[in-house]
């Protein structure tokens, strides 16, 4: 089968986007199908100092995607000339504009697919998706990492909302759309989306590279936030933990990665004079799973009116580290119900610091609940979200299958065990 995929990124860039794609991309070309990946010519992280390497919940194969490589015969990376990607927002703009048009004339010229696949970075891609769909009569599949203009809208960015009929109209024709989880399903229904198009598919991590290392010493209590702290993330609450924990050398927080907020975390913990905090750049991708194992309980936190726009991906390198994670978010969100299916870690709705703050009190003093409840993770991940489980859910929803066979390559490949951070959502 032919396979188009557009996506502004793509392996081995830093964006989730990109390291979830390179991951699928693999597993469909090693099953013998050709993939041609239109992608843009620079990376997410370009201009983030020290994001040369990543941190955080998936892996994926960043070795075997250069331009001139064929894959195992059956994959081409055409890239896409466009200005570099920026979060100011004006070359954002002009970043998503640039690939836009060079992805458009790369889709139409290439040789006719039998299923497209578009992503949401940036957001409209549907609409190429849309075009070759009635042109070349091809299938279109919508894979929405982020829901747009949701996101933006739960954000606060002005007329945001206006866009919505826009980005609703090709995504209600496609053929299918994947969501990442039951929440992000039941937004994209409100979107007026078919039910019976929706394929559920959760994200997933690389258990051959990502997996359970001896607990620290519980003196301190560390709590890691692995990752993307972006403009989705409450840091309310953590924050409020953490000045009612400051100086206590019985708890220690640790922050890896970057993101918008957390500057504004970092810059509020040295006023604070908060001293039991440490603020750490991205770590390159050999060292992903010590960094992951180097904490008891990892942090992952989402703002209520996000919820279904974005689903944390941060959860299934946690659970693949064989660690338990503390959930700040609504309660019908994607980690919150992973929690209660798998008992593998706790939930609190966002502003409940007196709720956090007694759980981890609670646990400096009774520990084996955090091993019991990583041992539950890793083996939930086990069953449900190692890599080739996940690869294999996106490779049905475009009508694609898996073997057994090409499973174990998955698990076995070299050059697909990689560590890299991903939480892409905003």
């Amino acid at each position: 089968m032919q396979i188009l995929v557009i996506s502004q990124f793509f392996g081995p860039d830093t964006a989730a986007v990109g390291q979830f794609l390179a991951d699928v991309v693999n597993g469909a070309s090693m099953a013998g199908h050709r993939v041609l990946v239109v992608c843009g010519d620079n990376r997410y992280g370009a201009g983030d100092p020290g994001k040369d390497g990543v941190t955080g919940g998936s892996s994926f194969d960043t070795a075997g995607f250069d331009d001139d490589q064929q894959g195992h015969g059956a994959l081409e990376v055409s890239r896409v000339r466009n200005l570099s990607f920026s979060h100011n927002k004006v070359k954002k703009l002009l970043s998503y504009a640039t690939f836009y048009a060079g992805a458009t004339w790369k889709a139409l010229t290439a040789p006719r697919p039998d299923v497209v696949l578009t992503l949401t970075a940036p957001p409209g891609l549907a609409w190429i998706g849309w075009l070759m769909q009635r042109v070349r009569g091809c299938r279109h599949v919508v894979w929405e990492m982020d829901v747009y203009p949701d996101i933006a809208v739960a954000l606060g960015m002005p007329f945001a909302g206006c866009l919505a009929g826009l980005l609703d109209y090709p995504r209600r024709r496609a053929d299918a759309v994947i969501a990442l989880g039951d929440c992000m399903r039941d937004r994209l229904l409100r979107h007026q989306i078919p039910q019976e198009r929706i394929f559920v598919a959760e994200n997933w991590a690389d258990g051959q590279n990502i997996y359970p290392l001896p607990l620290p010493e519980f003196s301190p209590l560390r709590i890691l936030y692995s990752g993307n702290l972006g403009l989705a993330h409450d840091i309310a609450t953590i924050r409020g933990v953490m000045e009612r924990l400051a100086g206590d050398p019985g708890f220690h927080f640790d922050f890896v990665g970057g993101g918008p907020l957390r500057k504004e975390l970092d810059d509020s913990c040295r006023t604070r004079a908060i001293d039991n905090v440490s603020f750490r750049p991205y770590v390159h991708q050999e060292d992903l799973g010590a960094s992951l194992a180097g904490c008891h309980i990892g942090l992952v936190t989402q703002k209520e009116m996000t919820l279904g726009a974005v689903v944390p991906s941060k959860v299934y390198g946690l659970m693949a580290a064989g660690r338990p994670f503390l959930y700040i978010g609504p309660a019908t969100a994607t980690p919150a119900l992973l929690i209660l299916r798998f008992d593998c870690g706790w939930h609190f709705e966002c502003g409940d610091v007196g709720g956090v703050l007694e759980l981890l009190r609670y646990l400096q003093v009774h520990p084996e609940e955090i091993r019991a409840k990583g041992d539950r993770a890793r083996k939930a991940f086990a069953d449900h979200y190692d890599k080739p489980a996940g690869v294999a859910r996106i490779c049905r929803a475009l009508g694609l299958e898996i073997s057994d066979k090409c499973s174990a390559k998955l698990i076995a490949n070299p050059q697909s065990n990689r560590n890299s951070q991903v939480d892409g959502e905003a």
